[in-house]
């Protein structure tokens, strides 16, 4: 679902889904209208559909309808948004701030009692990613978390590399884990490695050189499906079974590490074992990662001890606050990382 415009569209109903900083962000999330988004949105119009874990979809998947929600406020409030301006840094001068702006060609000098800095983080360059907030809080003294890229497809190199290209375009719905969290969704074989919505949520969670470990049959017991169809046709080749499973692609794949060619009444009890452990505990050791032209979001940024939980007012810089993805919160794929902005939106307005 990566790249896709629908992503856009993602709506929220929970907030206590934020991996690292929740503490943190409950106070903001917990307050004004961001606390029900769909409420909000149901006001003017936009209708959710439920998707999993509480994702909730326009009816329409017009991301440009929600869009169409926060332009049409800002109208309303007489606000003006600018087009082709690029802020290219923000200074201190007394108790003020002046905020120098290249604004199609000409430099503009903006002076202003108060800053509020929400300009995202550094995925997606090409649709306008900045490293803006992470300069300007580098600038004042400000303590950063490390970034990385966050809700991303995984790679695959070397010797495995050709395995997961042979699978590119297939999907299975399966649990993904590792020591620190688990997710259940689908995952996408690609020709440079996994994705798909389990893989994306299960990147944030993940460091290089650790193993990630997929569960292909998670609401079922593949030792006790064979064990049932043994009973029914022992002379069943397994390859032919794990077809009913899979799909014949994927099966045929895996059948290079299983006894395929073997009927279901000849296993071994060591086979047996080992076609457990292959599709309950398949072991993945990603590469990498496709990058912050492929993430979704940016993990880490201006710590959550450099900010007021009630105001996002920097604790060292009166006047100075940050919101959004530029902030050390993350949250999970499907909105959320969406209602944090809203909301981080919304404590910093009531504090202007």
């Amino acid at each position: 679902m990566e790249g896709d415009v629908t992503t856009l569209t993602f709506i929220l109903r929970h907030s206590n889904l934020f991996p690292r900083t929740n503490i943190f962000a409950n106070q903001p999330l917990r307050n004004g209208p961001w606390r029900t988004p769909s409420v909000f949105f149901e006001a003017y119009g936009i209708v959710g559909k439920e998707k999993t874990l509480g994702q909730l979809f326009p009816v329409s998947d017009k991301a440009k309808d929600v869009v169409q929600v926060f332009t049409s406020l800002c109208a309303d409030m007489g606000q003006e948004i600018w087009c082709n301006a690029e802020v290219k840094s923000v200074e201190k001068v007394g108790d003020s701030f002046k905020v120098i702006v290249d604004r199609n060609g000409r430099e503009e000098n903006l002076i202003t009692a108060k800053v509020a800095v929400a300009s995202g983080g550094l995925p997606i360059q090409k649709l306008g990613a900045t490293d803006l907030g992470l300069r300007t809080a580098r600038k004042f003294g400000m303590r950063l978390t490390e970034t990385a890229p966050a809700l991303v497809p995984l790679t695959i190199t070397g010797k495995d590399q050709g395995w997961y290209e042979q699978l590119s375009g297939n999907s299975l719905f399966c649990r993904v884990w590792n020591d620190r969290i688990s997710f259940e969704e689908n995952i996408l074989f690609t020709h440079w490695g996994l994705s798909g919505p389990a893989i994306l949520q299960i990147s944030s969670y993940w460091r290089p050189g650790e193993f990630i470990y997929i569960d292909l049959l998670p609401h079922q017991n593949i030792i006790d499906l064979i064990q049932q169809e043994r009973e029914i046709n022992g002379k069943k080749m397994l390859l032919n079974y794990l077809s009913t499973l899979f799909t014949r692609k994927f099966s045929e794949a895996i059948s290079d590490k299983l006894p395929a060619d073997k009927n279901l009444a000849s296993l071994s009890k060591a086979e047996l074992d080992s076609i457990n452990t292959l599709i309950h505990q398949f072991k993945v050791k990603p590469a990498g990662d496709k990058g912050y032209d492929k993430a979704e979001v940016m993990r880490g940024g201006v710590s959550t001890d450099e900010l007021s939980s009630k105001t996002l007012e920097s604790k060292k810089v009166r006047g100075l606050y940050f919101g959004g993805e530029c902030v050390d919160v993350t949250g999970w794929l499907g909105g959320y990382n969406f209602q944090w902005a809203w909301a981080s939106g919304y404590v910093i307005a009531q504090n202007l």
